[in-house]
């Protein structure tokens, strides 16, 4: 009798845009030459404080295994990061060091969803999302949201589609795919209303830090019994050092200790102790710097993208991403994307990855890339087209 696969792999998707990436990496073997404007992973070096951490914590062997919810310096760090720049002050005990953003979601889901319960998330959305749920035998409610909500959820939405079988809804903001940040006053107003039915709210604040012309709150600016998760990889850009944190309400962090110990037994060493230096005034300057440099590259693209008859409602907030219509262009987002990478040499990610939300119009373009290869990218979709 063959070996067959676990009944969740079915319900569980990939990710499109690895296949779109394999197929630019082979053009590239090749020698044909690829804008790379697809995946979403700063182009930027580790910040040089970090790297002389590691190193230094590598020259003094500092490599053993560390506590399931991190090295109590770099939780500390983290606490003190939320007094500097949000002036709200979060206990270094509900903080706890994750393996990387996937992890930190996989053990807030954990220890919140029960098999059937539902979660509430948007469509579009990251599809780790929706697949995490499935793994813990949830059950994902995409709810569609539109240029008309700022691609977020509202208080009204979320009550319109809260059943008695949710458990969970989850909020991004800034958001992947569509940069766009939620509204200061419809999170509070969330997190009240779904406090009141006795359910539970995670925040993806993965992309704070990246947010142009703006500030945005933290969600525990009004709440302690959120969840909310974040990362190294981005802001702080230490993408394969596979580190994030997850703040949980106090009476959570026994469960949260339980399920790390036996899912991960601790994020990597070394990447901790790297990120002790992640929060030093050199390192911020340097990513301020950064930052900077992203917003430069957002004002260059949108406007270009428009010309060429790409529909962009919303400007995004932060991130890198640009979510687009693509209608006007193409009937089917997917085959565009496939024929731009093969005639043109352009990798962007087609909206199938992030729902069932007219995935078939939407485009995603990540600004990861220099404005000049930006200029370049630009220059040969318009041949294309």
């Amino acid at each position: 009798m063959a070996l067959s696969p676990a009944d969740r792999l079915r319900e569980i998707q990939p990710f499109h845009v690895m296949a779109l990436l394999s197929r630019a990496k082979e053009l590239e073997a090749q020698g044909r030459d690829i804008v790379h404007m697809e995946i979403g992973e700063p182009d930027f070096p580790t910040p040089e404080p970090i790297l002389a951490a590691a190193e230094g914590a590598l020259r003094k062997r500092l490599m053993h295994y560390t506590p399931a919810l991190g090295l109590p310096g770099l939780r500390e760090a983290i606490s003190r990061h939320y007094r500097n720049r949000y002036g709200v002050d979060v206990s270094s005990k509900r903080i706890v060091v994750t393996t990387g953003g996937s992890g930190a979601l996989l053990l807030a889901l954990g220890a919140l969803v029960n098999p059937g319960q539902e979660v509430l998330v948007t469509d579009p959305g990251y599809p780790c999302n929706r697949n995490f749920v499935q793994f813990v035998g949830g059950v994902p409610c995409a709810v569609p949201v539109t240029a008309a909500t700022n691609y977020q959820l509202t208080p009204e939405l979320v009550e319109r589609h809260w059943t008695s079988r949710s458990a969970a809804v989850m909020l991004a903001s800034p958001s992947n795919p569509t940069g766009t940040v939620m509204a200061q006053d419809g999170l509070r107003d969330v997190l009240s209303w779904i406090s009141r039915q006795g359910g539970a709210v995670i925040v993806d604040e993965i992309y704070h830090g990246l947010v142009y012309g703006t500030h945005i709150p933290t969600a525990l600016q009004f709440s302690d019994d959120v969840f909310v998760v974040n990362s190294f990889s981005k802001y702080f850009q230490m993408t394969g050092w596979r580190l994030g944190w997850l703040v949980v309400p106090e009476a959570f962090v026994p469960h949260i200790d339980k399920l790390a110990q036996n899912l991960f037994l601790a994020a990597p060493t070394p990447a901790q102790y790297a990120a002790l230096s992640a929060f030093d005034s050199a390192t911020i300057a340097i990513l301020e710097q950064r930052r900077a440099e992203f917003q430069r590259r957002r004002d260059f693209l949108v406007p270009e993208l428009q010309k060429l008859g790409f529909q962009i409602p919303v400007i995004p907030d932060g991130a890198f991403y640009v979510y687009a219509n693509s209608a006007a262009l193409a009937p089917d987002s997917f085959e565009l994307t496939r024929r731009i990478l093969e005639e043109a040499g352009v990798a962007f990610t087609p909206g199938i990855d992030f729902g069932k939300n007219a995935p078939e119009q939407h485009v995603r373009f990540a600004y990861t890339t220099s404005v000049a290869r930006l200029q370049e990218g630009v220059q040969r979709l318009a041949a294309a087209l």
